[in-house]
């Protein structure tokens, strides 16, 4: 390669690794050329799901079913339509594996086939199995059984309306992480259209323009949070079904929230009856054979991404989600698992040889990059964040760069951060310098969504950041109309406050926080199961204690609103990365301009200062216009925002004044 990568160029230290960096980028597009010599196009390699699974065709009158199974020995097509008939409907092979059978459609009624629930037989070298077709876009659980099948469709009849919709993926993301399961109130399961009318109109009203919708694909069992998908091309039916997810994202669309789709192609389950295992009687198919194609962690499949027909599979998932469904893009769950053979497991990413030198998967990676390419030839603003603990290399560069693609990583260490520090430090030991370098510490020209929590923060086992602060306090003191004077609440939400907004103000190009943690939502998230006797009460987000004025817990939603307002109408994630103006680590104080508003944090548990001094950029006049203890945040109200403050000079820097209070954050920009 004659031209040097961007990618090399703008890091020296990837220079030991040129070759490897170019191995990447060749690999990538001698795969691109190998498409569209074999396949015509990428676009139809990705567009397996309009040949595989079940698709009407105008011209033959009728309904073709195709499926991928190389290694089995026959297939029958079973269902409502033919009693379940085990042998009147068998499959034909036809080349590379693939089986077909066509159901003219003068041959049934509509109501025949039309909403039947259907399964394929599969005889192969485990036995003889009831599967679910690989490609079924809709599949039921029966109420009494428990049993899932496949189920017929062909009357699409949904209207969309979302067609002005247009988000420039340029305008930072501030992303509202939902499940639609947990949504309400009540102990139970929501449902899309319940989300739609509930939890869409929350989320714009705080001032979030995403939201990231959790569970979408179909799992078996609910606990799994959505993380063990047998179905991939089913929105789960528990909810709805896949018209009343497509009325949510369209409702979104016409309130001018993005969509954006938890995506999971980091493993399957393993169950054989709903999901992939096995799935044409072999050990392999869709995952890799033996140990390489089990999560030990996970207890789940993994794919091999160096097949082509595993790939058409992938990548025809994503064209279908974001044509059939409108999504704006996704978020990719496990990139770390799919990007190394050892999954990120016990392994400290120290030394850039853990990039590139053993360990590393370059199928994975070569998929990562073909799902890019796919989701940017379908919608150019389609955006693609890449959960990845890691810390690759390029991973958020762009294809043409040498990069992997995405547009965002997840700033995962930034709540894992948070949590720790609350949990071995005492609030007079944390230092500011070790705060700073966390949240300003990432790759140049990779962008990063931080969050202070998400969903991972909370589940079962683990506590919200507002239940770390503030625990069993939260059941006793938490009324505004009964004398609860509490010392641990005030801490708690004088600091939930200043996390967030720290977070939100460094920590990278765009933000995300879990739907009900902006009022401090208490507890964990725990799913029915067993262990809690099938309960659904830690499944559910408590609205009402944010929408009762008599609790404390609307200060911190109120307080998420403002900040919200404030770092959208300044522009602050979009501008240039902040200056510290003054690092006071003995009173803990941390001042700081960015984008022509000088913001101070104050983590001293117990100094107020005041006449506090600091220098300023230029001579001016100053208001607040942010002010955390503000009585209308649960504050004290200690500092009157009022005051117009002017800088002065004793013949040299200029410098401002102010009453610094302990464990307050400020925003003061120039009065003009």
């Amino acid at each position: 390669m004659d031209k040097i990568l961007p990618l090399l160029q703008d890091d020296p230290w990837l220079k030991p690794y040129e070759t490897e960096v170019n191995r990447r980028f060749d690999y990538y597009n001698n795969k691109l050329n190998y498409i569209e010599n074999q396949h015509r196009s990428l676009s139809e390699y990705s567009s397996a799901h309009k040949y595989l699974g079940f698709n009407y065709s105008k011209e033959k009158q009728g309904v073709f079913y195709r499926e991928w199974a190389p290694a089995a020995s026959a297939l029958h097509l079973i269902g409502d339509f033919n009693n379940w008939d085990r042998y009147s409907h068998p499959l034909y092979r036809l080349d590379n594996g693939i089986w077909e059978i066509f159901l003219p459609e003068h041959a049934y009624s509509t109501s025949d086939l039309n909403e039947s629930r259907v399964k394929v037989q599969i005889s192969g070298h485990n036995g003889v199995h009831d599967r679910i077709p690989a490609y079924m876009t809709r599949v039921v659980q029966d109420s009494e059984t428990y049993d899932f099948s496949g189920k017929l469709s062909f009357n699409n009849t949904f209207v969309w309306s979302d067609s002005d919709f247009y988000f420039d993926k340029n305008v930072p993301l501030k992303i509202y992480e939902c499940h639609v399961g947990m949504g309400q109130e009540k102990e139970g399961v929501g449902t899309y259209l319940e989300f739609a009318n509930i939890v869409l109109p929350r989320a714009k009203n705080l001032g979030y323009n995403a939201i990231q919708l959790m569970a979408i694909q179909e799992h078996p069992y609910y606990g799994s949070y959505g993380y063990h998908v047998s179905n991939f091309f089913a929105p789960s039916s528990r909810f709805g079904s896949p018209e009343d997810l497509k009325f949510l994202v369209n409702k979104a669309h016409d309130m001018g929230i993005v969509v954006i789709m938890d995506m999971i192609h980091s493993h399957a389950v393993k169950n054989l009856a709903e999901g992939l295992n096995e799935f044409d009687g072999s050990k392999g198919c869709y995952f890799h054979e033996g140990g390489r194609g089990y999560h030990e962690l996970w207890d789940s499949k993994l794919f091999d991404y160096g097949k082509d027909d595993v790939q058409r599979f992938l990548l025809s998932n994503i064209r279908y989600w974001l044509e059939e469904f409108h999504f704006d893009g996704f978020r990719f769950d496990g990139i770390t698992s799919m990007l190394y053979f050892h999954h990120g497991n016990y392994t400290d990413f120290d030394h850039y040889d853990k990039y590139f030198v053993n360990g590393v998967d370059h199928d994975a990676i070569l998929y990562l990059q073909l799902a890019n390419k796919v989701m940017q030839d379908v919608n150019p603003n389609a955006i693609s964040i890449a959960e990845d603990m890691s810390g690759m290399p390029g991973l958020c560069r762009s294809l043409s760069d040498g990069g992997i693609g995405f547009d965002y990583r997840l700033g995962m260490g930034i709540p894992d951060y948070w949590i720790k520090l609350i949990k071995e430090k005492a609030d007079e030991d944390w230092s500011i310098h070790d705060m700073w370098h966390v949240l300003t510490n990432r790759r140049w020209k990779e962008k990063t969504i931080a969050y202070a929590e998400s969903h991972d923060q909370a589940l079962v086992g683990d506590k919200t950041l507002a239940f770390w602060l503030m625990d069993k306090d939260m059941y006793f003191h938490m009324s505004k109309i009964i004398n609860s004077e509490s010392l641990v609440i005030d801490r708690g939400i004088a600091l939930h406050k200043m996390l967030r907004f720290f977070t939100i103000t460094l920590g990278g190009e765009s933000y995300l926080t879990f739907f009900g943690n902006e009022f401090g939502h208490p507890e964990w998230i725990d799913f029915p199961r067993e262990g809690n006797n099938w309960s659904y009460k830690y499944a559910r987000r408590q609205w009402s204690l944010d929408s009762d004025k008599t609790l404390k817990y609307h200060y911190l939603s109120d307080f998420d609103h403002d900040m919200l307002a404030l770092v959208t109408k300044h522009k602050i994630m979009e501008s240039q990365n902040a200056q510290q103006v003054n690092m006071d680590s003995e009173n803990q104080v941390i001042i700081f301009e960015r984008n022509n508003l000088i913001f101070v944090f104050n983590f001293s548990p117990n100094k107020s200062i005041p006449d506090y001094r600091f220098r300023v950029p230029e001579a001016s006049k100053y208001r607040i216009i942010l002010n955390s203890d503000d009585l209308k945040y649960g504050g004290f109200g200690r500092i009157d925002d009022t005051l117009v403050y002017e800088s002065f000079s004793n013949f040299g820097p200029e410098f401002l004044s102010f009453y610094c209070t302990n464990r307050t954050c400020l925003v003061f920009e120039q009065v003009l």
